[in-house]
């Protein structure tokens, strides 16, 4: 599962600093403010990449050895355990203190829970593509969250690409039931209840991040540890805990893809934070798209899967749906003035055209 980073575009400026304070433009604590943009671009981006095709491998290696598909929760603990100890020394470093009330943090502890365990969960049952696909997909839950906690009304783009976000799930749910002979339904209720949960925390953290203005690195250290601490006692009362942990001292090499997958992530969040700050977040979301492409590609060729062409028809239409729906952000986007500049301009055009003899 992918470390969570929430970007609603057409609300982004809070998550930027404000216009007149200094900018902060650093990059895994590195000042990078002395490069141009189109640098300051490239260096985010290649970092962004850098960090996550390996998380993504890693993710995937791990449900690869013989035996650790049952332990999809235990590998959330011990993730979650590492990115509490990532947030807690770069809290130290930078000496940050809470803003935002802890019962708050008992609610999206829980929420975070849900959507990092239900992911990593699945993985047990479906393949890894598929559920990079689902995870390209979550305009959908986002949406409905939207409007069920926040009240917002969505323009037409975003609900054309959210339908083709849905016809593209549905032929590649279907592909992967008719060539993976282990494809159990029960993976895409898990990947489902993920994305469930990915629409409440950004709805719910968009709006504590606008109210408490806290830092990352206390969202992380907070959010993470607390969700450590409810999902230890369900293991413990479930028996997980024991089991997940003798499978990963009889398999030690387990405990180390783990521990790469959790820095490679942690890292990962770093460079797209960073990516934010310096170009904006429509870049961040089309940066982070690409690389999440690649990996399905990555994960096709490192990994024996069977393969059919309707994976590529699924994947061009959820391609179009986030393309209209990054479209759907930009500023002054009309709907019916692109439909008559791309369609009937274009007619016009040839029909002025004078013929050529």
């Amino acid at each position: 599962m992918e470390s969570k980073i929430y970007i609603n575009v057409s609300d982004h400026k809070e998550l930027l600093p404000n216009k007149n304070e200094e900018p902060s433009k650093k990059l895994l604590w590195v000042d990078i403010s002395h490069y141009s943009e189109l640098w300051q671009f490239l260096i985010c981006s290649f970092v962004v990449f850098v960090f996550f095709i390996p998380y993504g491998y890693l993710q995937e290696a791990i449900f690869a050895i013989k035996g650790f598909k049952p332990f999809g929760w235990y590998l959330t603990l011990v993730q979650f355990l590492n990115y509490s100890i990532f947030g807690l020394i770069e809290s130290q470093f930078k000496q940050t203190k809470r803003k935002i009330p802890m019962v708050l943090y008992l609610l999206l502890g829980l929420i975070l829970l849900g959507s990092m365990g239900f992911s990593n969960a699945s993985l047990g049952y479906l393949n890894y593509p598929t559920q990079v696909i689902f995870k390209c997909c979550k305009l959908i839950p986002v949406m409905i969250g939207g409007i069920l906690v926040q009240q917002k009304v969505f323009k037409a783009i975003d609900i054309i690409a959210a339908l083709c976000m849905c016809a593209g799930l549905i032929l590649f749910t279907l592909a992967d039931n008719k060539v993976s002979p282990d494809f159990n339904l029960l993976g895409i209720m898990l990947i489902s209840s993920a994305l469930f949960c990915d629409a409440l925390i950004g709805n719910f953290q968009e709006k504590m991040m606008k109210k408490h203005n806290a830092s990352n690195a206390e969202i992380v250290l907070y959010s993470y540890f607390i969700g450590f601490i409810y999902l230890l006692f369900v293991l413990l009362i479930s028996g997980e805990l024991k089991n997940g942990t003798e499978f990963c001292i009889q398999n030690p090499v387990t405990y180390a893809y783990i521990f790469l997958f959790s820095l490679s992530g942690f890292f990962g969040v770093q460079a797209v934070l960073a990516l934010i700050r310096t170009c904006g977040a429509l870049v961040a979301v089309t940066v982070t798209t690409c690389r999440k492409a690649l990996t399905i590609v990555i994960s096709f060729l490192l990994f024996s899967k069977p393969f059919t062409f309707q994976y590529v028809w699924a994947g061009i239409l959820i391609v179009l749906g986030i393309y209209l729906n990054i479209l759907g952000k930009t500023n002054h986007f009309n709907m019916k003035i692109f439909i008559k500049n791309s369609i009937f301009g274009r007619f016009k055009k040839r029909r002025k055209s004078p013929m050529v003899v």
